[in-house]
């Protein structure tokens, strides 16, 4: 995801803040409920073609851009999870439309360095909750759809959440091949 860009801007990587509300879980699956903060985000949006591959199209801009293509030429550090909302269909597949986004470091939040490639965009969000669970290795489209199917099916019932959207998340740079940590998280209504 991140192999873009050398490691060396990333010295410094500080996680999305949030709390914990509560957990829970069903048979083998385990998830959490979380109060996400908002802020400013960096986010690329691609349609018209499928997640993986649309992913690899709007992660290097992003990288580029927290990595110091912007217009204070400064390298921001690493906010993670990168997250990414996917679009579902009925049927839980998921449409060709995908739209990252990079929370700014806490550090830049009040004053983002404004992106040179105009595909990107600085987006302010408000605090979300969400149903999140985690999962290991490299995670592709597939896996995200079984891992959101497994977690609406431990939360029926029990929760509402939005069907329209939800994001899926990454925590580690590509070349990183064990202990990997993704998320899928269902936004709460």
């Amino acid at each position: 995801m991140l192999g873009m860009i050398r490691n060396s801007l990333f010295g410094s990587v500080e996680t999305w803040p949030w709390q914990v509300l509560s957990t829970g879980g069903k048979e083998d699956l385990s998830y959490e409920e979380r109060a996400c903060d908002g802020g400013k985000f960096a986010t690329v949006e691609v349609t018209n073609k499928p997640v993986d591959e649309a992913l690899r199209e709007a992660m290097p801009k992003v990288m580029k851009y927290v990595g110091g293509t912007n217009d204070k030429g400064i390298g921001m550090g690493m906010t993670v999870p990168i997250s990414f909302a996917v679009f579902p269909n009925e049927d839980g597949s998921l449409q060709k439309k995908l739209k990252v986004w990079f929370r700014i470091p806490n550090q830049f939040q009040s004053d983002p360095p404004v992106p040179s490639d105009d595909s990107i965009k600085i987006e302010e969000r408000e605090s979300i909750t969400v149903y999140s669970t985690q999962f290991g290795g490299y995670a592709k489209e597939a896996d995200y759809v079984a891992q959101a199917r497994q977690l609406r099916a431990a939360l029926e019932g029990t929760a509402t959440y939005r069907g329209d959207l939800y994001f899926c998340t990454g925590y580690d740079p590509p070349m990183k091949p064990y202990g990997r940590r993704n998320e899928v998280w269902l936004v709460k209504t």
